[in-house]
């Protein structure tokens, strides 16, 4: 069941990622990985809840707070800046299982 809801926000993740250069108006908020796990967790409480690797060996990871709801999604390039991709309120773990093939959703 992890693995399905692994895959699920992986490919959450690639959506925002997409709409995100699609739709941006302000230059991504970019700094040192450690300076940016520390914020999220000094600040909003986030801790890890997903990673995958995402293209050019980019890992997309997925924080969230299981207190206040908040989440973020980052992107860590391979030379160690990560990017704040996305953020928002009422996260929440589902454990939903996938249709049957064949079947509609």
């Amino acid at each position: 069941m992890k693995h399905q809801l692994f895959a699920l926000s992986l490919g959450f993740g690639g959506l925002i990622l997409a709409t995100h250069h699609a739709f941006a108006e302000t230059p991504p908020q970019c700094a040192a990985r450690d300076a940016v796990i520390e914020q999220l967790a000094s600040r909003y409480g986030e801790s890890r809840h997903g990673i995958g690797l995402a293209a050019n060996n980019a890992v997309m990871e997925l924080f969230a707070s299981d207190e206040t709801g908040t989440w973020t999604i980052t992107v860590t390039m391979a030379s160690g800046l990560t990017c704040l991709v996305a953020s928002g309120e009422n996260f929440e773990i589902l454990a939903e299982e996938l249709p049957a093939t064949g079947k509609g959703a």
